[in-house]
This record gives C-alpha cells, sequence and structure tokens, in this order.
C-alpha cells in the first residue's frame, strides 16, 4: 500500500481550485492541503492550525475539510471537482438555484427538480448550479437542463447521499 502525502497545496492546485470558485463568486477562503494518495484530495484548513502541524513530525489524524479532488479528466487535463463543502468556502453569487420546499425535498432525496420548484436562479455559461433551500442551505450541486420542464435541475450530489450510500 502507498503511503499518503500530506502537504500545503502547490501554486498551480490553488489555481484550479480558485478558477473553480470563480464560475460561482468569490473563494472566501485561501488555505488548501492536499492529501496525495490514489487521487489528490483537498482539504481546507485553519491557517494557525496548518502552521502547528507543517512542524509536527506526526502525521495529522483529521486534517480540515474535505472540499474535492483534483482528478485528470477524459481529455487529460487536471480539474478540481468540488464537492458540496466546497461551497461553505466560496460566496456564491452567480451560477445557483433557489428551490421551493418542496423541490428541495426532491432534490435532497436523489431526485431531479422540474422548473415549477424553483423559486430563482441564475445561470451564467457553466453547467453546474450550487442548489440552496429558500433559507439558504446549501443542499447540493445540480446541472441546469434548460431544455426540460420536467427535469430542469439534474441531481450531480446533495447533502442526502450519504445517508442513501449503500455500505
Amino acid at each position: 500500500m502507498n503511503e499518503l502525502r500530506y502537504r500545503r497545496a502547490s501554486a498551480w492546485e490553488y489555481d484550479l481550485i480558485l478558477r473553480e470558485a470563480e464560475k460561482y463568486g468569490e473563494l472566501s477562503h485561501h488555505t488548501f492541503a492536499v492529501v496525495e494518495g490514489r487521487f489528490r484530495d483537498v482539504y481546507a484548513v485553519n491557517e494557525r492550525v496548518w502552521k502547528e502541524l507543517e512542524n509536527l513530525k506526526v502525521k495529522p489524524y483529521a486534517y480540515g475539510t474535505f472540499v474535492g479532488t483534483i482528478k485528470v479528466d477524459k481529455n487529460l487535463v487536471e480539474k478540481f471537482y468540488p464537492n458540496v463543502e466546497f461551497f461553505y468556502f466560496v460566496d456564491v453569487k452567480k451560477n445557483y438555484a433557489i428551490l421551493s420546499p418542496r423541490a428541495g425535498f426532491l432534490f435532497t432525496t436523489g431526485k431531479d427538480v422540474p422548473r415549477s420548484g424553483v423559486r430563482k436562479y441564475d445561470w451564467q455559461g457553466t453547467k453546474k448550479l450550487v442548489v440552496y433551500d429558500e433559507n439558504g442551505i446549501i443542499l447540493g450541486i445540480g446541472r441546469i437542463n434548460p431544455k426540460s420542464r420536467n427535469k430542469f435541475i439534474l441531481n450531480v450530489t446533495d447533502i442526502g447521499e450519504f445517508i442513501r450510500r449503500r455500505r
């Protein structure tokens, strides 16, 4: 088994994270660490705690908030793939949708959302949207499907996925 490597995100990796955040708004957190294993998992870490960790010889047990993974896509391009928690570190201003309570329930149970369940949305180019309920709580990530009224927002991932996952 390969040993995991823990390190600060490189300038290139930070740029990948920053470019993904800019599709939705402004990145509000700036200290990220990478755990290299099969993939490069990205964590948002506390700057003060990180400075302490860098001086320790012991490998950390817990690291911060997992926010996504850097992988090479099918076109052999490195890309940052965010998870739902990433958007807690982004001041989202565009590419989002706000759902009605019923549509929010559907979405968090893994279902797609009809156009009638979307209270408000802002779509500027990217296919993915950050999905919220009416109270501003992040429900997940969806993909807009503007040609369909019945499946207007397709569920990519949501906060209920962990509970539904087979063990």
